[in-house]
């Protein structure tokens, strides 16, 4: 009888364990949408199996996040954020981010140096910003060999970029003018003579898409993974890297100051960077992975701005620092704002 007891016990304990266990969790504040989607269907699946720890995710726009993330300070909702490369730094400046041990993230010794971003955060996956266009929709023959090639007179009116982030055009100017990211004002003058081609002005991915799928504005300057997203519906897009270089963007992973969950959120971004992980991610989404030993399927490595070598890395990208976005970008779109958009 005592047996059965005793035995009774421990199942009544095991019981009243198991539940505990199942409620450990670790917290992912990401971007809604198909890139909530994105981690939960690649690397928190297989966090989850390997940990047994529940995902749980926090959504929402960078910037509605970053401030969030401010009030928070010292008591931090997410244990984990992925946010843009330069947002990154804010975070990091305003000592919202953990410093990382790479010692404890073993396949970061795979990381492309591009995506080494700082000691807090670090690349998850990478894509363009760059040209995309209607060939049904543009003069016979016209190809986009440079970012030069946007001020063509016979693109009045045909032209979109985004809004939110102006990064992109403002960098591009200054190049062209013989300039730098640190020198931008050098491209304003150039910047500006490209008013009389621009059509309209997208705020988010979906209102990016519906311009290129309707043809109000067949040229964009475009985020690769929406123009792979839409030719994947039957739009005849085409993506150009210009001679100079397609602006690159990496969207990456930083663990919050104060998460009580650090073991699992290193096991996260250990999984984040596992090359299998990487290539489920770049050939769903049509980016490049940020590690050099992810292998991608052959229709997937061979599209514009999905970069799989060191040549690529160097030759078809055109950084812009990302410590020094994160400091200009909100005068950046203040003055494209008042001088281009209105």
């Amino acid at each position: 009888m005592k047996r059965i007891l005793l035995a009774s016990a421990a199942i009544a304990v095991g019981l009243w364990a198991m539940p505990a266990m199942a409620q450990e969790k670790l917290v992912v504040s990401v971007w809604g949408g198909s890139w909530k989607d994105l981690v939960e269907q690649t690397v928190a699946k297989r966090f989850k199996a390997e940990t047994g720890a529940d995902v749980e995710f926090i959504t929402g726009g960078t910037i509605d996040r970053l401030n969030k993330a401010k009030l928070a300070k010292g008591n931090p909702e997410s244990d984990i954020t992925f946010t843009t490369s330069h947002v990154g730094w804010l975070y990091a400046n305003d000592g919202l981010f953990e410093k990382l041990d790479l010692s404890k993230i073993p396949n970061a010794k795979s990381l492309v140096d591009q995506a080494k971003i700082s000691p807090y955060h670090i690349g998850s996956w990478a894509y363009v910003y760059t040209i995309g266009y209607r060939p049904d929709m543009v003069p016979a023959g016209m190809t986009f060999e440079s970012w030069n090639d946007l001020w063509n007179p016979a693109l009045k009116g045909k032209i979109s970029a985004p809004d939110f982030d102006a990064s992109h055009l403002v960098v591009v100017s200054a190049k062209l003018a013989g300039g730098d990211a640190a020198a931008w004002e050098k491209g304003s003058d150039k910047l500006k003579a490209l008013k009389p081609n621009f059509k309209a002005f997208y705020a988010n991915d979906a209102g990016s898409q519906q311009l290129m799928q309707n043809g109000e504005a067949p040229v964009q300057v475009m985020l690769s993974m929406n123009a792979y997203h839409i030719a994947s519906q039957g739009v005849p897009v085409k993506l150009a890297i210009p001679k100079e270089g397609a602006v690159l963007g990496i969207d990456t992973i930083g663990i919050m100051q104060g998460s009580k969950k650090q073991d699992l959120a290193y096991k996260f971004i250990n999984i984040m960077l596992d090359p299998e992980i990487q290539k489920e991610v770049a050939t769903m989404k049509k980016g490049s992975p940020v590690v050099t030993n992810a292998k991608l399927p052959d229709d997937v490595a061979k599209l514009p701005g999905v970069f799989t070598t060191p040549e690529q890395w160097n030759k078809e990208a055109l950084v812009i620092d990302h410590k020094l976005r994160a400091e200009k970008t909100g005068e950046w779109r203040k003055w494209f704002t008042e001088n281009i958009i209105n």
